[in-house]
């Protein structure tokens, strides 16, 4: 609770001032223009999500620091390599791959993806050395970091009128700032003097499981969220691309803020848990502890949305109100789920998670490309859906791996019925009271 205590509290003025920030990026920047965004961001999100052949995911799990920052080393190459593969694609095939997306008002930025790979995925690798090092207040720092690079840039760019290129820089700079800082604090260890070939030639013979698997499921995993995004700009009727991703990161405030933090500290604890055999209490007890702190605001806030959402970003945002509170189940089961998911690569469940993922990721692109044909207007919707059945099966998976015994785990989860519940219940409420204060 303390590590935790720490991130959230150095993560939530960041939150805050993305939050405060939005009413003012939805009048500086057009449906459209945040359309168009939500594009570069599926693709950016797609490729560099497994740059670093998931090796990062591996840092925190070996008894010795040496091992460690092996790893960590392998997984910055792998991400540059990556980063300049991106880069010779650009520079060789940029009409062919704007003519893919059906963008072609994407091509001037193009530049941007392998600056964008290599500073995102480098980060998170050395993110979770810190996490190793339990340097929980490092990381809430960079997190103000890229909250205040993030959107500075987009605001001064907004309001000088270039757009939408600002978002796109905005989008990156949030995305990798908090690079330098993280890399210097980890570099000043004595324990990377220690670095040599045959010892991460040993570690990725003995981790190779991450980029056999665990590389290609979270490539599903992205792609299963992201490539649907890329269907619906390409596809929808209107820039419901945009309007999905002003309701997508909205929400996504409460999820990072609280989610984001677990996740890092489960991931910490895990291994130590399961070597000690409590892994299945120790995960029961911090989906309860999800259960309890945020299932009940982000409810609070799908209900509310419909009628907040016109007044806070303006008339024209009416629509990605709507589309929270589609999402809300989602979201809901999401938060539940993804900062325990690391039990799948603590338990050395790769292979189980890799076909998971290729699940979500045939079942949701298949249920948007349907909805795209059949009926085009209800696309987000049925994208909604999707996303509520795959993370409840994504749920179920974990509890089976992480050995938890249901009772204990509806024990948990009864801790928080009556918040949760006192949640929506004010949410209606105050949707109600609002509803009839616009129309007196």
């Amino acid at each position: 609770m303390r590590s935790v205590g720490v991130l959230v509290g150095g993560t939530a003025l960041a939150q805050a001032i993305m939050v405060l920030a939005l009413p003012l990026l939805s009048r500086l920047y057009t449906p459209s223009d945040f359309n168009f965004v939500a594009v570069f961001s599926s693709v950016l999100a797609i490729l560099s999500v497994a740059a670093c052949l998931r090796l990062e995911i591996a840092i925190p799990i070996p008894e010795l620091d040496e091992e460690a920052a092996n790893l960590l080393v392998l997984a910055l190459s792998a991400c540059f390599v990556v980063a300049v593969t991106v880069g010779l694609c650009v520079w060789w095939f940029p009409t062919q791959i704007v003519d893919l997306l059906k963008q072609p008002a994407f091509l001037p930025y193009l530049w941007l993806l392998p600056l964008g790979v290599w500073m995102t995925s480098s980060y998170t690798a050395l993110q979770f050395w810190a996490t190793r090092k339990k340097r929980f207040s490092a990381i809430a720092k960079t997190r103000m970091t890229q909250a205040i690079g993030g959107v500075g840039t987009q605001v001064g760019m907004g309001w000088g009128g270039v757009t939408p290129f600002g978002l796109l820089l905005g989008q990156v700079v949030s995305s990798g700032a908090g690079l330098v800082g993280l890399g210097l604090a980890a570099f000043r260890d004595a324990v990377f003097k220690n670095i040599n070939c045959e010892t991460m030639r040993r570690m990725l013979r003995q981790y190779d499981r991450f980029p056999k698997y665990s590389a290609a499921e979270a490539l599903a995993n992205s792609a299963g969220i992201q490539f649907p995004i890329l269907v619906i700009a390409a596809l929808a009727v209107g820039p419901e691309a945009g309007y999905l991703m002003l309701a997508t990161r909205t929400m996504a405030v409460p999820m990072g803020l609280i989610g984001g933090a677990v996740s890092q500290v489960y991931l910490s604890r895990a291994s130590e848990e399961m070597r000690d055999g409590r892994l299945g209490v120790f995960t029961s007890k911090v989906i309860g502890g999800l259960a309890k702190t945020g299932a009940g605001p982000l409810i609070f806030a799908g209900v509310i949305a419909p009628v907040v959402f016109p007044l806070v970003f303006g008339e024209k945002w009416q629509r990605a109100g709507d589309l929270v509170a589609w999402m809300t189940p989602w979201f809901v089961m999401q938060f539940l789920s993804s900062p325990v998911s690391m039990a799948l690569h603590v338990t050395q469940s790769q292979r189980a998670a890799l076909i998971l993922q290729l699940f979500g990721l045939i079942f949701r692109i298949g249920a948007v490309v349907m909805a795209g044909r059949l009926a085009p207007t209800r696309i987000v919707e049925v994208y909604a859906i999707s996303g509520f059945v795959f993370y409840s099966i994504y749920l179920y998976v974990v509890i089976r791996l992480s050995d938890i015994k249901v009772i204990e785990l509806l024990g948990e989860l009864k801790k928080s019925f009556f918040i949760v519940c006192g949640w929506a219940l004010f949410g209606i409420f105050f949707a109600a009271c609002l509803f009839g204060l616009m129309n007196l």
